[in-house]
């Protein structure tokens, strides 16, 4: 399928690993010019010499942190003119409610809520004039599924989620479409780091870990990243312009409720 996308401009945040890396590489993979972005410069760059294989004058990259005013500057200037926007971050680890301040708090709003909401203020009207935006912020399944150690990034997050919602219900008749991706359990660093976890407080094997992580999968695996990646690409298509204002469950079935 074609996806019509060829020749559009796409900003993917947090996309040197990862499931922003997966999305990044899709668009490329669709003709779309991309941008991608990250704090560290090792990780980057290693992922710009990977994608500039697939098409080198498709991709560029900016070390920015999307948590300050002048990161995101940065990344904006970079491409003022973005059709598709990929708001990805880094969460809170998991943690006690009661063990939380003030300064924990405002971490997690800057990184899962806020730095998303700007970056769609900067790019949001020029999509309306050009009458073409794709937007998708990368949530968490703990949106619609809370958890109580994750008390900090499910709440930034759901914000990010009801703003986009009023958001979108304004922009479709401009063509402009703003969704979320809601992953769990996908085979990234983040379940190398939660494997590690119930390898030392439980005393199990790595592939005694894992097993138990995708045993509560109701796929009984790990997601991939490429499954994700060609999903965003997907949503980001001249197809899907219907589709606009929703929450993808792309957790292998695994979720409970029936809305």
């Amino acid at each position: 399928m074609d996806l019509g996308i060829e020749n559009r401009k796409a900003i993917v945040c947090a996309s040197s690993k990862g499931l922003g890396k997966a999305c990044a590489k899709s668009l490329l993979e669709e003709g779309v010019s991309v941008v991608i972005n990250a704090r560290g410069e090792e990780a980057l760059q290693e992922t710009f010499r990977e994608l500039s294989l697939i098409d080198k004058d498709k991709v560029s990259m900016v070390i920015a942190d999307l948590n300050t005013d002048e990161g995101r500057k940065e990344l904006i200037e970079s491409c003022p003119d973005a059709d598709i926007l990929i708001n990805n971050n880094s969460g809170p680890p998991p943690v006690n409610f009661l063990e939380t301040d003030k300064e924990d708090w405002m971490k997690a709003l800057d990184a899962n809520m806020l730095s998303a909401i700007f970056m769609i203020k900067d790019l949001l009207p020029g999509m309306i004039e050009r009458n073409f935006g794709r937007i998708i912020n990368i949530t968490s399944a703990m949106v619609k599924s809370p958890h109580p150690l994750m008390s900090l990034s499910t709440s930034a997050r759901t914000g990010l989620t009801a703003f986009s919602k009023g958001i979108s219900k304004d922009v479709s008749k401009h063509n402009v479409t703003i969704n979320n991706m809601l992953p769990e359990r996908f085979d990234t660093d983040r379940q190398v780091f939660m494997t590690e976890m119930i390898m030392e407080n439980q005393n199990l094997s790595r592939e005694e870990a894992r097993s138990q992580i995708a045993s509560t999968i109701a796929a009984n695996r790990f997601g991939r990243p490429e499954e994700f990646g060609a999903t965003c690409a997907f949503l980001c298509s001249e197809h899907a312009g219907f589709i606009s204002g929703q929450n993808l469950q792309m957790d292998g079935g695994s979720y409970e409720g029936l809305i």
